[in-house]
């Protein structure tokens, strides 16, 4: 049987994995995501049932959050780092969403 690889184009700011899923494209606990909604850190989308759907830039973020506190940063700090981020970007004129940070390095 010949198998056909299809490729699909998704929107990096549309939500399409579930928590379980993008807490494992992140390398987190499920929970770890919760807290970090709680603190307004990341805002995922919702489905009609009100299921927290993540998209590709939400991962992204998640990851970006995990390299500042492995540097040691606490979230207090990662959200200023992330504002500043944002504030760099819109000074630049990029397109940045509340959360994200388009600086990742």
């Amino acid at each position: 049987m010949r198998r056909e690889r299809i490729e699909v184009s998704i929107d990096s700011d549309r939500g399409v994995f579930m928590i379980s899923v993008a807490a494992e494209l992140a390398h987190m606990h499920p929970q770890t995501l919760r807290t970090y909604e709680a603190r307004g850190l990341i805002e995922p989308k919702r489905s009609p049932k009100n299921t927290r759907l993540y998209s590709r830039r939400d991962v992204e973020l998640l990851q970006r959050i995990q390299q500042l506190t492995a540097e040691g940063l606490n979230l207090a700090g990662v959200e200023r780092v992330l504002a500043l981020e944002r504030r760099l970007a819109e000074l630049e004129g990029k397109r940045v969403p509340k959360g994200g940070s388009d600086a990742a390095g």
